[in-house]
């Protein structure tokens, strides 16, 4: 008798079947409408017509499970061009749906429409999703949160409750018209008015207690905070009067987990932690402020506040009010602080860390000056001794095409829109962060790209620069969680350096923050074919050129290669 007729082997078929087609059951599709378009907000006491999407400031909160898949059609009813990039989503195979203007797809013109489509794949914690066109990012931007497969869960105790709080910027004035001032001048743009958390200010500025946010909690209840930076061109202290914060993830992976008091995170950074209910029943400040490491520049130096409020806090007397507990707020550059939070992350466990490197690869990242183009008018070169800010990557000053995107243009083999010569290392060697020669202020401007082979291991220094000033540069990859295997401050230095290499269980992020005059080393396997764009994430930076872009090629069969682009993908 054959095993086929045993009836014992036709059962453990059809319950293998079952568990198969429950478990591809259990994932779901997530249909969502983005109407972008002016509405009316006040903030600081005045109305603004501000970008929003479906009229919510900060814009819908995204609620998934690891698997699912997203399709979103976002419609522009604004007056300025429009893309969605979901942050930190791996996006395998479905480039076209990353969303940076002009890189994996052209913009959604006022009056179009774009769906994006793509699946969640083995990331749990939190992500966002926000504009990458212009400055549009400064009030379009809203959470993602990624939880456990069903029947999965997290890697901690369950929390009472999860609360996501989006750290924001906030101009009085269009952030269109700042950016598009300081194109025009050369200057650095104006720096905001306020920081915001979930879009609301907070009890220290005008015209804005009423609509402080207030996260309630019950004493003795552990409450899981999703904290977001969505700031334009800010990095962030965070912290919570008399509560100390265990950080179990970052950036949807979750973290060996550490108790500290204080995190700081860089525009595009996301930080899970788990914060339990403690102390005297009372109210207690949730608060953000400027970490500001370029010394000399000027900053935003106000702090935003919400409220903690325990549900047994005494009511204050009739007539009176008490003012929540404030925090302790880390100095504007304790560069000190940050240092001992950013060294303190790891991986839950041991990790495989790829170690046969492929591409060694050594980037430069900093501010420069252009000369003033003969024959301009002295009101377009208002930056330091009648120059024009700029940065770049390399020396690369990174420049958007404007008639196709990378990706159309590699994947349809139209010349002349990039060229692969993204240098490896920097074309001239010198002191990045000691005093830099003026001859090397000013870059050249270029589409370039790196091209990688499907598969290929790669090795990246990032290496910050002192030209002009020196700073902490949050730099991110999209398509791509890298890992993060040391940091160190002045120039880094392969032979002793690669001693301080964390090959056990480095942190695996999407957004690395290079100290400020220092360096950070990451390591990615290229097994996502399509254009990547790698970028400083304070968005004046990006706007002046800090970027690149890796083109990873298809590697063999469908599961290797990039999906056709979709029939509505925007055209230029």
């Amino acid at each position: 008798m054959t095993n086929t007729s045993n009836p014992f082997c036709y059962l453990f078929f059809f319950l293998s079947l079952l568990l198969l087609s429950s478990s591809m059951t259990n994932a779901k599709i997530h249909y969502h409408d983005f109407v972008v378009q002016a509405t009316p907000v006040k903030r600081l006491c005045k109305t603004h017509n501000t970008l929003t999407v479906n009229g919510m400031y900060p814009g819908p909160t995204l609620e998934v499970n690891n698997g699912d898949t997203l399709v979103v059609n976002v419609m522009n009813r604004a007056q300025y061009n429009v893309t969605i990039h979901w942050h930190g989503v791996r996006q395998i195979r479905t480039g076209w749906a990353d969303g940076p203007e002009f890189v994996t797809q052209c913009p959604i013109r006022p009056g179009g429409s774009y769906t994006y489509r793509f699946t969640i794949q083995g990331q749990e914690g939190t992500l966002w999703w926000h504009a990458h066109s212009s400055w549009v990012r400064a009030t379009v931007y809203g959470a993602l949160i990624i939880r456990p497969k069903e029947g999965d869960s997290y890697p901690f105790p369950k929390p009472k409750r999860e609360t996501a709080l989006l750290l924001g910027e906030w101009w009085d004035a269009n952030p269109i018209d700042v950016v598009r001032q300081a194109t025009r001048t050369g200057a650095a743009p104006n720096i905001s008015d306020a920081y915001t958390i979930n879009g609301q200010p907070g009890d220290l500025y005008n015209c804005s207690s009423k609509d402080t946010l207030i996260v309630p909690v019950a004493s003795g209840e552990t409450n899981l905070l999703r904290v977001v930076n969505s700031a334009l061109n800010q990095e962030l202290f965070f912290k919570v009067a008399n509560h100390m914060l265990t950080v179990v993830g970052a950036d949807a992976s979750y973290l060996k987990p550490f108790t500290t008091s204080v995190l700081m995170l860089g525009p595009g950074q996301t930080t899970d932690v788990l914060i339990t209910a403690n102390q005297s029943p009372a109210r207690y400040y949730i608060a953000a402020r400027a970490y500001n490491s370029a010394q000399g520049a000027p900053f935003d130096n106000t702090t935003t506040t919400a409220i903690l409020e325990y549900k047994s806090a005494p009511c204050p007397a009739k007539g009176t009010s008490v003012k929540p507990v404030m925090p302790t707020m880390p100095a504007f550059n304790d560069t000190a602080t940050v240092t001992a939070f950013t060294t303190s992350f790891r991986s839950p466990r041991k990790v495989l860390v790829p170690t046969k490197i492929d591409h060694n690869l050594f980037f430069t990242v900093g501010l420069g000056l252009n000369r003033c183009p003969p024959g301009a008018s002295r009101s377009t070169c208002q930056g330091p001794n009648g120059t024009r800010f700029t940065a770049s990557m390399n020396n690369a000053s990174f420049v958007l095409p404007s008639n196709f995107s990378i990706l159309q243009a590699h994947q349809q083999g139209i010349p002349g829109v990039f060229t692969t010569d993204f240098p490896a290392n920097p074309p001239v060697q010198f002191d990045y962060t000691g005093n830099v020669s003026q001859s090397l202020w000013q870059p050249i401007a270029g589409t370039k790209v790196y091209r990688l082979k499907y598969g290929e291991t790669v090795q990246v220094v990032l290496q910050g620069t002192s030209i002009f000033t020196a700073e902490n540069h949050p730099i991110h990859l999209h398509g791509y969680d890298f890992y993060i295997l040391a940091e160190g401050f002045g120039n880094f230095n392969a032979s002793r350096d690669t001693g301080k290499f964390n090959l056990v269980d480095p942190p695996l992020r999407n957004t690395a923050s290079v100290p400020v005059g220092g360096w950070s080393v990451i390591r990615f396997v290229a097994d996502n074919p399509g254009v990547w764009l790698m970028h400083c994430h304070l968005d004046v930076h990006i706007t002046w050129g800090l970027a690149m872009a890796f083109l990873v090629e298809n590697g063999v069969g469908e599961l290797q290669t990039l999906e056709p682009p979709p029939k509505d993908l925007p055209l230029c």
